[in-house]
């Protein structure tokens, strides 16, 4: 098995991860405060790590240190709107639009560093548009706050692969240790956010505890060092199209573990902003050429 095939596979799973993880967030708002479950979520997953793999991050580059700031301060952003959307909207709508990533990217990248997206990147985002519209407004035709406030998890989220994808280019950076003090970043302004907004508390019931410490350690920890080191062997096309999969992953979480159901418009809606994503993402020219030729 190749180093990218590798990736991609434990990228999958970082997806799958990820999608559970708007559910168990529902359910670990109703006893923690926003800021002070993302500070519990986040020191817990660096003091593991920190510990496991103290001789290897224990001499990090300052560049190393620097891009784990600026990615910290990305995530730390994602997550406050992530944390706070999800009250009030639904874990499926949640996990669709937070999958947005996928197409802001590409328009960043041609907003800030001019890399001409190309044709199809317009027709995703229209069709898009259109899917968000179908999944996010009601009968008056105005969306959901929490669906405007994770919107903006999918903009920062964007700078984040944006950033990590110059960071773990650069010889001077260690993608490991890169993956493990950004958890710091993220957990130590959260905890500073949660003294200043609220009054902090550990969680008080078991349920609260394995869920937040879940949360902490495997969607947090693992799958953000396995992120962060798994895209120096993938390209960012393909990483885009495996993160497609985390509102199906959340969908179904919902659907099987809260019993929430999507209306008829809201499920047109959730198929059309896939499709967008996978137009955006997949050379479906390519793929035509090639079959054709087979046959």
């Amino acid at each position: 098995m190749t180093k990218q095939k590798r990736a991609d596979m434990l990228l999958v799973l970082v997806t799958a991860f990820w999608g559970v993880s708007y559910l168990m967030l529902d359910i670990c708002l109703e006893d923690i405060p926003p800021f002070n479950l993302n500070a519990i979520r986040f020191i817990s997953a660096f003091a593991l790590l920190g510990v496991i793999f103290a001789g290897r991050i224990k001499n990090p580059s300052a560049q190393t240190l620097k891009y784990s700031f600026y990615i910290g301060l990305c995530l730390t952003a994602t997550y406050i709107c992530v944390t706070f959307g999800i009250k009030y909207t639904s874990v499926s709508n949640a996990g669709f639009i937070c999958a947005l990533p996928v197409l802001f990217t590409p328009l960043f990248l041609f907003v800030f560093y001019g890399k001409k997206p190309g044709a199809k990147l317009f027709i995703s985002l229209l069709l898009c548009a259109v899917g968000m519209a179908l999944l996010t407004l009601n009968e008056k035709f105005v969306p959901a706050k929490g669906d405007i406030i994770c919107l903006g998890c999918a903009v920062f989220y964007s700078f984040d692969l944006i950033i990590t994808e110059k960071a773990v280019s650069r010889p001077d950076v260690d993608p490991f240790a890169l993956g493990i003090y950004q958890l710091l970043t993220v957990g130590v302004l959260m905890l500073i956010l949660s003294f200043i907004f609220e009054k902090p508390h550990l969680p008080t019931t078991t349920k609260t505890w394995i869920y937040s410490l879940f949360l902490g350690i495997f969607c947090s920890g693992v799958c953000f060092l396995v992120q962060t080191t798994a895209q120096k062997w993938t390209t960012a096309s393909r990483v885009g199209l495996i993160f497609t999969l985390e509102p199906v992953f959340s969908a179904f979480a919902a659907y099987f573990f809260a019993g929430e159901k999507l209306s008829l418009r809201g499920y047109a809606g959730a198929a059309v902003m896939l499709i967008s994503l996978l137009i955006c993402e997949t050379d479906i020219g390519r793929f035509f050429h090639k079959h054709g030729k087979e046959a």
